[in-house]
């Protein structure tokens, strides 16, 4: 996240750049400029993808330390089941398997959001007339008007309604989970 913040740092430097030159009238530095702020930029979203998958394997990791809790609690568990199960008493066996329940319960929740967290990960992809767009863009903040002839590029958006979606739903079942507990 570091390197991420380091290359948007230097993608402003860039644009910066990139606006000088477009004031000065010389288009071949400028555009060398945007294709520098543009690969700054490319490289702050690998940066940060590589963030994302740090973060997912620690999940996997935290993951895993819980399957081994709740494992030891299953150990416990079925001592006490063997031990309730000799005295047959029907409300200890009925409180010990609510309980095992529970924790089994909790565990879906946790590996459910992890494995959302790791479908949610995207990659992103950037259009072909970036370049250009970020000329375009940068003159028009400057106010001057380029001479040249560039095809207006399209911006690309990140649509986060189906993640928040997919938050929403997860949020809904926790709170149900906790309902019933």
């Amino acid at each position: 996240q570091r390197n991420a913040k380091k290359c948007d740092k230097e993608e402003k430097t860039e644009k910066t750049k990139v606006k000088k030159a477009i004031q000065k009238g010389n288009m071949d530095v400028a555009k060398i400029h945007a294709e520098n702020a543009i690969r700054q930029k490319n490289q702050s979203v690998n940066f940060l993808r590589m963030s994302a998958r740090v973060d997912a394997v620690a999940s996997r990791v935290q993951t895993a330390v819980t399957m081994n809790k709740v494992t030891k609690s299953m150990a416990g568990v079925v001592k006490g089941m063997d031990s309730t199960l000799k005295s047959m008493n029907l409300e200890k066996i009925s409180a010990l398997m609510d309980r095992f329940e529970r924790q089994f319960e909790t565990l879906d929740v946790q590996t459910a959001q992890m494995e959302d967290t790791m479908s949610n990960t995207t990659t992103l992809t950037t259009p072909q007339n970036q370049v250009e767009s970020l000329l375009h863009e940068m003159a028009d903040e400057a106010g001057l008007d380029l001479n040249m002839e560039l095809p207006q590029g399209q911006t690309g958006s990140v649509g986060t309604s189906v993640a928040s979606a997919e938050q929403d739903d997860l949020s809904q079942r926790l709170s149900r989970l906790r309902d019933q507990i």
